[in-house]
């Protein structure tokens, strides 16, 4: 700091830090005056947890994919990531707006000395669960669990954006979004209401979307019917289907994707395009078969993703 209680800073220093304001705005802002006087908002986190954060953090250290969506769209540039699932990075989606961003963990977890290299002032962590690593994180910085067990992705921008001062862009986003969903629902003409399946494939081979996960709740948003075993919740994020059970990814239309286009899952889709079990799906057959972005419409999504998905779902369905 330059000013402490223990003395004064000569004038000459003082005022050359302020000429160096006054040219270059954006490294002393007001926001710079409030971190000062070490202003804090209270927020209450996922699990109902009051946390205390700087009324406009600045380095955002963000611990899942839903985090770095929604912090990218409030405008807000992480200083630090984990890896999205499938990936050493972040999700394909986001890579180029997360271009250059420090990596801090994997999928599987943080690592605690890359977040302190990172010299967050708040942390988002997602829906971390481990009580000591949580416990560590704070210690580094506020930490704020911003997803809870139903996973909405709406509900946690908009807490995200208590947590960095954007609450109204949080809410513009999702009021715009369910604009969008509702000309997406209007333009569909006959096909409102299909039956629309979910499925990733990938090396250990295909499986399915549940309920209980993101790209369920979009398409619910939009009213679409699910095949067979996805009007169920699964145990884990996405459930095994075996080449025996393919049928089970059947439906109206069908949407399909590796979690990258490139490195190992690169190909793969080629290979299910390949086998018997697949060329007879209903979906493939009427030519319904759409290959997506598997880091978008498979992974825990975010705003971002959710207004994608309308695309991608508009540019298929609406003729």
């Amino acid at each position: 700091m330059l000013f402490s209680s223990r003395g004064r800073a000569r004038p000459a220093v003082a005022a050359a830090f302020l000429t160096a304001c006054a040219l270059a705005a954006t490294a002393c802002g007001s926001a710079d005056a409030g971190d000062a006087k070490g202003a804090t908002t209270a927020v209450t986190d996922a699990t109902g947890a009051t946390v205390e954060v700087p009324a406009a953090p600045k380095r955002v250290v963000v611990l899942s994919e839903l985090d770095l969506d929604s912090a990218l769209a409030l405008g807000v540039r992480p200083v630090g990531l984990t890896a999205g699932r499938g990936r050493q990075g972040a999700p394909e989606y986001l890579a180029a707006q997360a271009k250059g961003i420090p990596l801090v963990g994997a999928v599987t977890g943080p690592d605690l000395e890359k977040v302190v290299r990172a010299r967050p002032d708040v942390i988002l962590a997602g829906q971390l669960a481990d009580k000591q690593v949580l416990g560590r994180l704070r210690k580094v910085a506020p930490t704020v669990l911003t997803t809870d067990a139903t996973k909405d992705w709406k509900k946690s921008v908009q807490l995200t954006g208590k947590v960095l001062g954007r609450s109204a862009q949080a809410e513009k986003f999702v009021a715009d979004y369910g604009t969008k969903v509702a000309a997406l629902k209007k333009d569909l003409g006959p096909e409102a209401g299909a039956c629309v399946s979910v499925a990733r494939y990938s090396a250990k081979g295909t499986a399915v979307m549940q309920q209980g996960v993101f790209v369920s709740d979009v398409l619910a948003d939009l009213g679409f019917k699910r095949p067979g075993i996805q009007n169920e919740k699964g145990a884990g994020h996405s459930t095994p289907i075996s080449d025996e059970n393919l049928e089970q990814i059947d439906g109206d239309w069908l949407f399909i994707g590796t979690l990258s286009s490139t490195g190992p899952d690169a190909g793969l889709l080629g290979e299910l395009a390949g086998k018997p079990a697949y060329r007879q799906l209903n979906a493939v057959r009427d030519k319904h078969a759409t290959v997506i972005d598997g880091s978008k419409w498979t992974s825990l999504g975010g705003p971002q993703a959710a207004v994608s998905v309308l695309d991608d779902i508009r540019k298929a369905m609406v003729r």
